[in-house]
């Protein structure tokens, strides 16, 4: 198969391409349905109209356990003046669920009635007709209506299909959508890795999507970068399956076919949407079924996913598109957005004293884990740039709406003993999380001085007194509204590759020209300890290769030099060990949580403030190496100064 480079230069909007894609979607009337058994058919769609093959109940029976009895016989009947009855025929003891003798409608509760000797009693109060029974066909009558076509089961129909007789429903038939991940560099999950191998994941987080949303999702093998193998296989899954997507090569790179085979099979619709991330996708038809050329970063094949084949999926099987919940909430930090893109931007999500907020996360389409990390998603107009803060957004949850309320937020420095942080608050409060937004210690303060976060974790050196976090935390709030609770000591230093090959021994090395630098952003308080020894040691950062390429937390420095993209970071040891790098040690600094004084005690971060004076939590954190402990949890009224061990 020839190819030529296309590029996809016309990015239309979503809401104009989503109509089309629908449309060239030839569905069969009726859809087709499959009987499945009562117990299988949870989440499926109904195919017709599911009616009662019995009654329920199918006969009269008793509700309460008691005497059966005629109720015209106990008119008369009162605690005052009981009421003597002979059992027989018309007078009979009865259980819950129990049928009713034929000549009694009703039954006197067991609390009402007094046995007598032989077979006599006394009831102590009158009934009326069908008093405490339950009526054939009370709950359902044979041939009465359980369920419309295009409804979706769900556990309580479970029991009403069965209580009306059926032991099979008819259902429509999942859509079958096959995923053909498209790459050489592909391994597959538990393959050794050499350089330049890429883990195929992608497949099975869309296929997750697919069975999420009703559908069935089928596996494919990788297909190698070779436009005739595509050809092959895209036809081979068009004969078996309703929707075909090929993930990756849908941009207009020389090794991306999928445009030119969708073309060959079928017809291209669009190349290219007004989306972030996902620009690059393909939307396009063959024999009345849909073809889709996903981008082959994750985030941007969940972006796609979501806008298109959700609904696509919906008109397959009937029904609405399934989505999850939504809350309103306030933008906690300006959202820029590129104008004419609809853009996707995950989020963290908490309540803040009564207000609902969301914290944008990194937005890069690579990052996986930002979409594990993320509570939910905010998009963009394509018709605005950017969002200002504080501005109201419509946030589709990933999680439970009432989980929200159980969510803490931590704005400000980054922090490994965080991470064992929120695993404990996990196990301790069932429901309850730690949401991390790194951004920086100052950027933290600040997002706590908005109301956009719970709490802070800070390092901020003072470089005219020495001392950390009280400082910054007089220049932003009033006196005595901020506790700082000390949550650390920790070491930083230099991290360098294993025998440190270029034979750095401190800062001063960081500007020879042979030695390429990570830095931290602006606010970090890893980059105001870097400055501060910087101009002691009169040093200009100029002069420093890669001061001005920054990461956002301590182990993207270590990943950066572990990776060989760096060759030297200043971090926290910890995050050394975790790559196995050697660690230059440059001096121990403190690091405190920062929240409003009036919440320690809080029902929200009340637990998480006592996890701190556990010895089991202090273990683990001492075990990652570069930590001191012994102010863990104290409520800091004064700088303590420096650890017991410095260097």
């Amino acid at each position: 198969m020839k190819t030529k480079r296309k590029m996809y230069l016309d990015r239309k909007p979503l809401e104009e391409i989503l109509p089309a894609f629908l449309e060239a979607v030839r569905i069969p009337d009726p859809i087709p349905t499959e009987r499945v058994s009562i117990p299988d058919a949870l989440g499926r769609i109904t195919g017709e109209s599911v009616l009662a093959e019995v009654s329920s109940p199918h006969y009269h029976g008793a509700a309460m356990d008691g005497v059966a009895v005629e109720a015209a016989a106990t008119v008369d009947a009162s605690e005052s003046h009981p009421l003597e009855l002979r059992l027989g025929p018309q007078v009979a003891y009865v259980d819950t669920g129990d049928p009713l003798p034929a000549e009694t409608d009703s039954v006197v509760i067991i609390e009402n009635v007094q046995p007598l000797d032989g077979d006599r009693i006394e009831i102590l109060s009158a009934v009326r007709p069908w008093q405490h029974v339950r009526t054939l066909g009370e709950d359902l009558v044979a041939s009465q209506l359980i369920l419309p076509p295009g409804h979706r089961i769900r556990p309580y129909d479970i029991g009403v299909l069965l209580a009306g007789g059926l032991t099979e429903v008819s259902v429509r038939r999942k859509p079958r959508v096959v995923i053909l991940p498209t790459g050489t560099e592909l391994v597959q999950p538990g393959q050794a890795l050499e350089p330049g191998d890429i883990i195929e994941f992608n497949s099975r987080i869309l296929g997750a999507f697919v069975r999420e949303w009703g559908a069935e999702w089928v596996p494919h093998p990788i297909v190698p970068d070779d436009p005739d193998a595509l050809l092959e296989a895209v036809r081979a899954a068009l004969a078996e399956n309703d929707v075909v997507v090929v993930n990756a090569g849908s941009s207009a790179g020389e090794e991306d076919y999928t445009v030119h085979v969708f073309e060959t099979v079928g017809e291209v619709i669009q190349h290219g949407v007004a989306l972030a991330p996902g620009q690059p996708a393909i939307f396009a038809h063959a024999e009345g079924k849909p073809l889709l050329g996903c981008p082959g970063f994750p985030v941007s094949g969940v972006v796609i996913f979501n806008e298109f084949v959700r609904p696509l999926l919906g008109r397959l099987m009937g029904v609405a598109p399934p989505s999850g919940p939504r809350v309103r909430a306030e933008v906690g930090r300006k959202l820029p957005s590129r104008l004419g893109l609809l853009e996707h931007v995950r989020v963290k999500v908490g309540t803040v004293n009564g207000r609902t907020i969301a914290l944008p996360l990194p937005r890069a389409s690579s990052l996986t884990t930002s979409m594990a990390e993320a509570d939910g998603v905010v998009r963009v107009p394509r018709n605005v740039e950017g969002l200002g803060k504080g501005a109201e957004v419509e946030v589709e949850l990933f999680r439970g709406a009432e989980d929200i309320g159980r969510n803490i937020l931590l704005a400000g420095s980054h922090d490994l003993a965080l991470d064992l942080l929120g695993v404990t608050l996990a196990e301790r409060v069932p429901g309850a999380s730690l949401s991390k937004a790194p951004m920086g210690s100052l950027d933290g303060l600040l997002a706590l001085k908005g109301g956009e976060a719970h709490l802070t974790g800070c390092h901020l050196l003072d470089p005219d007194s020495g001392a950390y976090n009280f400082p910054a935390v007089a220049e932003h709030f009033p006196p005595g509204e901020m506790a700082l609770v000390n949550f650390v000591y920790r070491r930083q230093g230099l991290l360098v590759p294993r025998g440190n090959p270029l034979g750095i021994a401190g800062i001063a090395d960081l500007a020879r020209e042979d030695v390429r630098f990570v830095n931290r952003q602006r606010g970090a308080g890893t980059r105001i300890l870097l400055d501060h020894r910087l101009e002691k040691m009169g040093i200009d950062p100029d002069s420093i290769q890669g001061y001005d390429r920054v990461v956002t937390t301590h182990m993207a420095v270590a990943a950066a030099v572990a990776s060989g993209a760096a060759d030297v970071g200043l971090g926290v040891l910890s995050a050394a060990r975790v790559l196995d790098l050697d660690f230059l040690p440059v001096g121990w600094e403190r690091y405190d949580l920062a929240a409003p004084r009036a919440s320690l005690e809080s029902s929200l971060l009340g637990p998480l403030f006592d996890i701190l004076n556990h010895a089991a939590y202090r273990e683990k954190v001492l075990s990652l190496g570069g930590y001191q402990v012994h102010h863990m949890g104290d409520v800091l009224e004064s700088d303590p100064g420096p650890p017991p061990e410095t260097e």
